[in-house]
């Protein structure tokens, strides 16, 4: 099958079958996949405009919502956490998406960024690794996986999980979001990838209670983010360049998103999170190092 705007010609199995595995294990973090599908595209693909930025975002798009349902019926969505962060990462992701256009067009300099920043997210992860005693690395029972008593105010998110309360300042959870809808906005995904380690690193929330609200929110971002690089496609400042999503292979990335995130949100109280986070930290830090180093 042919692809137009990434110009590739590739089998339509594959990238529904590679979103559906990378999504299986990155949505039980809270993130979609879509972080490790832009190495996919620009090193297997050959996809290297920036217009993989807004494909990327179609895919989240399509594949989040089975993840969001799963999270929602199981009653782990945290939803002012969720509000949060939708909150703060939109304006960012405007801005990220004008650097990306402008600043980043080239595939060497956009590889480079992106080796960074998922440097960035490997090492969170390994650091959060390193702790013996953080609660969100240990397995919690299936009966007490819901969240209860959340309340918002300007000062601090509340909440009760598996019997144990967290507060959380929201005054530095927005300067946060804005911070990661910025990086979301270059690398072309909602944010998730990057706000997920951060709140589980530092923050120390469990990982089964921001899964749910990091995916909601790069739902959000990414429908935005869509609509943006669709908007500004026939503007003077992209200068020739091809900006708006490949639909086609969106599309087909987005239907193995929608399976793999599916079963992930499904099957994420079976694996203990320290599983999880080994599993992306390796991933992340490899990917990484390939793109930092042999660019």
């Amino acid at each position: 099958m042919y692809f137009p705007v990434a110009d590739i010609e590739i089998s339509p199995f594959i990238p529904p079958l590679v979103a559906c595995v990378i999504s299986f294990f990155t949505s039980m973090a809270g993130v979609s996949g879509a972080f490790l599908l832009l190495p996919f595209q620009v090193s297997i693909l050959g996809f290297n405009t920036p217009a993989v930025s807004s494909t990327n975002h179609l895919f989240n798009i399509i594949a989040i919502p089975a993840g969001i349902y799963r999270f929602v019926k199981e009653g782990r969505m945290l939803w002012p956490l969720t509000w949060i962060l939708i909150l703060g990462t939109l304006p960012g992701l405007v801005a990220g998406i004008f650097i990306r256009i402008r600043y980043l067009p080239s595939p060497e300099t956009f590889k480079l960024f992106v080796g960074f920043v998922l440097l960035y997210i490997g090492a969170k992860l390994w650091i959060d690794l390193l702790s013996t005693i953080h609660p969100s690395l240990n397995p919690t029972p299936p009966s007490a996986f819901k969240i209860s008593d959340s309340k918002l105010s300007l000062k601090a998110l509340d909440f009760t999980f598996n019997d144990e309360h967290f507060r959380v300042n929201t005054i530095s959870l927005i300067c946060l979001s804005i911070l990661v809808g910025l990086i979301g906005g270059i690398y072309g995904v909602g944010g998730g990838a990057i706000i997920a380690p951060f709140l589980v690193t530092f923050y120390k929330l469990p990982i089964y209670t921001i899964a749910g609200a990091s995916l909601m929110s790069t739902f959000i971002t990414s429908a935005m983010g869509v609509a943006f690089f669709q908007l500004v496609s026939t503007a003077t400042i992209v200068s020739g360049q091809q900006i708006a999503p490949d639909y086609r292979l969106g599309v087909l990335l987005g239907l193995g998103g929608i399976v793999g995130i599916y079963f992930g949100a499904k099957c994420q109280r079976f694996f203990p999170a320290k599983t999880i986070k080994t599993i992306l930290a390796i991933i992340l830090l490899t990917t990484s190092v390939k793109y930092i180093f042999f660019n």
